[in-house]
């Protein structure tokens, strides 16, 4: 029993570490009243051998846009969702079937800009290890479990160039993740990338083995100036397509 008992106290502190340092990253609804139309993710923890693990979906390929990608379960905000934690856990119940109640809200992290300029909020929550995802075929082709860690210390990582909206060069993060279960590469980039290492980030709160846009012992605020700028970017673009 004392190794069980160890294994639980393992979770426990794995949790509890995360969840401070999450909290103290929390930015509420400070971002909510920008203009332009919202979307949320849930970014699912679980611990699994005393290690955080993220929750991972693939887009099934009948979807019109970005099929057979890596993504989080969330999506567009509806009438209904009374706030952006309302619309990740009504969507992650649509795909998976994650039920609402199963899921302990801890913070909402800086918010991204998807390529349709929908401003995305990552919702973090825990959840339990045992849970066992229903795939919505529709939406959902795929679900898989990744260690957190490997967001800051991956086995397969490449920066991809991009054209920011300013119309600068950037760097998108591109980590390839082989798990046992499926023995098949996943490609994790893009947007989902991005949450998963500004989440590894505030958790971890070390140094990743690749180059990032933060300034580390700053990470809130530098996550949100950075945030800003691209914003900013985004609605001189707009403007100018006018």
């Amino acid at each position: 029993a004392a190794g069980c008992h160890g294994a639980l106290s393992a979770r426990r502190s794995a949790k509890e570490a995360a969840r401070l340092r999450l909290r103290e990253c929390d930015v509420g609804d400070r971002f909510s009243h920008l203009p332009l139309p919202k979307a949320s993710v849930l970014l699912p923890l679980m611990v699994r051998a005393g290690k955080l693990h993220l929750l991972l979906t693939v887009r099934s390929m009948q979807l019109r846009r970005s099929p057979g990608e890596v993504c989080f379960p969330g999506g567009k905000r509806e009438a209904a969702d009374k706030d952006e934690i309302d619309t990740a856990l009504r969507e992650a119940k649509e795909e998976v079937g994650l039920q609402p109640e199963k899921v302990e809200v801890v913070c909402r992290l800086v918010p991204g800009i998807d390529k349709m300029n929908h401003l995305v909020t990552p919702v973090v929550g825990f959840i339990e290890d045992t849970f066992q995802a229903t795939p919505n075929p529709d939406e959902v082709s795929d679900v898989f479990v990744v260690p957190l860690e490997y967001f800051v210390k991956p086995l397969t990582y490449k920066p991809l160039p991009y054209k920011t909206p300013s119309g600068s060069l950037g760097r998108m993060h591109c980590f390839t993740y082989r798990d046992r279960e499926h023995n098949v590469p996943f490609k994790i980039w893009g947007l989902t990338a991005h949450f998963a290492v500004l989440l590894a980030l505030v958790v971890f709160g070390k140094r990743p083995t690749f180059e990032v846009d933060y300034d580390l012992d700053n990470l809130l605020s530098s996550s949100e100036s950075n945030f800003m700028k691209l914003y900013t970017a985004v609605c001189e673009s707009q403007r100018s397509n006018l």
